[in-house]
């Protein structure tokens, strides 16, 4: 479909992209939703208990939308099994959830002002209970076999009768989708019940990976950031910040994959660790038994991990035969263990070695292809998914800076992370980002703390290479940097808690090229030079190993010029407005269409088609080239209905043939500044 400059102006401002209507009324919500609902962007929604989404209701949440709840009321909202929910923020428009008390500190109803305050537990959470397989040991029905009726009751929760199925997730659809989530901000939560039963985040158990989850925050929240239980569900750019337990919590078998994660560690109130100070970065349990399946194995790429540097805990934790890979990623500032090495998690949980499985040792020297035959499922490729090279668990071609070396490393050390092939970098003698500034020691919780208080977390020296890139499978994105952000964008700038703040520099960091007003930006993808992974733009004398970035100011244009490979193909990743956010033309190369987001079900969204001559490819995302036939595509800004800084989405390409093999030239990223 293509969208005519008229009808973008038409979309543009139902959206509301300029951001200059803020909302107005405020909603009381007091009951379930129990039909197909939508928020709009023109009321506060003010939850005055826990809501539930029920099964066969859909929740849909328009960009811009608020949700604050009122202080100390705890309302919370609730997506149960069956149901699905569909949070549309947009990087000019996130959908944000908070308290009355945090909205109290905006400057004229602006969601990107307000004040950080040392607070939590002013309304609940955020929870999504799906269909996906589960590893609960404590429900006497649940076997320790994969099995479609294993279920669990989600922490924080109140069930009002034994076995009431809007408090339980858990089933045997892998696939399941529960919705999507993109640009959502949530800050101050965490509503604590009792004892060890206290609201995360954002709480996922059972979420299958057909559920779409991209651009999520949590800022200041009583217990984890983010806790997942089973399922398989993926996630992409996300930011966990001073939360008063583990930032990223994984127990009962998830084998999703996560990319592009930002954590730091700090504190959201003067309480005990784990109930106000920060406690492990990444905790991982495998499964409840260890001896259960299926277990946690997962991957996880371009994290930038920030510590505390004195009484920080864990940046890894392991428990339960949990299976790991960390890649491409940057540890810093750590008080602690880089590889905390817990065993068990304290919930009568036996570790590692269990009842035949592999010991700790030998998970970080066994391909990631042995899966346990003990409580096996009986096709284990189907459960596990996510790891496709290297081993159970490891470490590799990471930067680790600025950790306690009194404590640090002893495990790491043990469990051979600084082996050369491993191709890690330990203590370098540069920052491994741009800048990071901490404020004035505080004592919390009994812990001394040392907040940030800016960070520029732009990869720097080491971090801007890497030796091994995230796999091309249409889920992880390739970059050839270390660390959850590239070097010259930030992608909480504008959207978040963070930049509202004033924790991040507030700009797009980053325009190379030409690009005034009515003059065009030239980008280059040379397939020629992809023997060398390179992605080079035209005028940009600084870096030739990308990713790089092309953009245009408002009513200017960008040419993407392509030099043809035999076999080569293209791609073009969409933009917030997927599908279709400008007026594509192509010379050269034949048609290009804009599409839908994964119309295919690879789990790529497609937005722009490219075919060669009026060929059409076996699928919407292939694109390929005749030997010598070179291409242009001009990509028109159709100002000045797009604000500034929208990211109009991404072209990569690959080469494949006898004498190169299989190479990825690097991402060349579209944006309009």
């Amino acid at each position: 479909m293509r969208l005519s400059a008229f009808r973008l102006a038409l979309l543009a401002l139902a959206l509301g992209v300029c951001g200059t209507v803020r909302a107005q009324t405020t909603i009381l919500v007091t009951a379930d939703i129990m039909t197909s609902t939508t928020w709009t962007s023109n009321n506060i929604y003010d939850l005055q208990d826990q809501i539930y989404v029920l099964p066969g209701a859909t929740l849909t949440i328009e960009a811009g939308t608020v949700i604050a709840s009122t202080t100390g009321l705890g309302g919370s909202l609730a997506v149960a099994n069956g149901a699905q929910i569909f949070v549309q923020g947009t990087e000019q428009n996130p959908v944000i959830m908070t308290s009355q008390a945090d909205l109290a500190t905006w400057t004229g109803g602006d969601p990107k002002t307000g004040t950080w305050r040392e607070a939590a537990n002013e309304w609940g959470n955020l929870t999504l209970m799906g269909d996906a397989y589960v590893s609960e040991n404590a429900v006497v029905a649940n076997t320790p076999a994969p099995n479609a009726a294993n279920v669990a009751p989600m922490e924080g929760l109140v069930a009002d009768f034994v076995g009431d199925p809007k408090v339980l997730y858990g089933g045997g659809n892998d696939d399941d989708d529960s919705g999507s989530i993109s640009y959502l901000s949530l800050r101050y939560g965490g509503k604590v019940l009792g004892l060890n039963n206290e609201l995360n985040g954002l709480s996922l158990g059972g979420i299958g990976r057909a559920t779409d989850i991209h651009h999520v925050e949590v800022m200041n929240n009583v217990d984890d950031g983010f806790e997942i239980w089973g399922g398989t569900v993926n996630l992409k750019y996300f930011s966990i910040w001073n939360v008063g337990d583990d930032s990223f919590d994984v127990d009962q078998g998830w084998r999703g994959k996560a990319q592009f994660g930002f954590i730091v560690q700090g504190y959201s109130l003067d309480a005990s660790q784990g109930s106000g100070v920060g406690d492990n970065c990444f905790e991982t349990d495998g499964a409840e038994d260890s001896d259960w399946q299926p277990v946690t194995t997962t991957s996880i790429y371009n994290c930038t991990i920030v510590g505390q540097p004195i009484d920080g805990d864990g940046l890894t934790a392991w428990r339960d035969n949990a299976r790991v890979q960390y890649r491409n990623c940057i540890f810093m500032d750590g008080g602690e263990k880089v590889v905390r090495f817990d065993n068990i998690d304290g919930d009568g949980a036996n570790g590692y070695g269990h009842n035949g499985t592999l010991s700790w040792a030998n998970c970080w020297a066994t391909s990631y292809s042995a899966n346990s035959t003990v409580n096996a499922p009986v096709t284990p490729a189907d459960f596990y998914k996510a790891q496709t090279s290297g081993n159970l668990c490891e470490i590799t071609d990471s930067v680790f800076y600025h950790n306690l070396a009194s404590v640090a490393y002893t495990e790491a050390n043990a469990r051979g992370v600084f082996a050369a092939a491993n191709n890690n970098v330990m203590e370098p003698a540069n920052l491994p980002i741009q800048s990071i500034t901490r404020g004035t020691p505080v004592v919390k919780g009994g812990k001394l703390m040392v907040p940030v208080t800016f960070i520029d977390p732009r990869p720097a020296n080491d971090a801007l290479s890497v030796v091994s890139t995230a796999p091309f499978d249409g889920f992880y994105s390739p970059v050839p940097y270390r660390g959850a952000f590239a070097p010259n964008r930030n992608w909480l700038s504008g959207w978040s808690a963070a930049s509202a703040f004033g924790f991040i520099p507030n700009a797009s960091n980053g325009s190379v090229g030409p690009g005034q007003a009515g003059v065009a930006g030239v980008a280059t993808l040379d397939m020629n030079a992809a023997r060398n992974n390179n992605g080079s733009l035209v005028g940009d004398s600084a870096d030739e190993n990308g990713p790089h970035y092309a953009s245009a100011q408002p009513g200017g244009t960008l040419s993407i010029s392509f030099t043809a490979e035999p076999l080569a193909f293209i791609t073009f990743i969409g933009g917030p407005l997927n599908p279709g956010v400008a007026d594509f033309s192509s010379f050269g190369i034949g048609k290009m269409d804009i599409g839908t987001p994964d119309t295919t079900g690879d789990g790529i969204p497609e937005g722009l088609v490219l075919l060669a001559n009026g060929a059409t490819p076996t699928t919407l995302i292939d694109f390929f080239f005749n030997t010598g036939l070179d291409g242009q595509a001009t990509l028109s800004v159709p100002a000045p209905f797009l604000p500034l800084g929208t990211n109009l989405g991404a072209f990569q390409g690959l080469i494949s043939n006898p004498t190169l093999g299989l190479k990825l030239t690097n991402t060349v990223q579209l944006s309009m500044f």
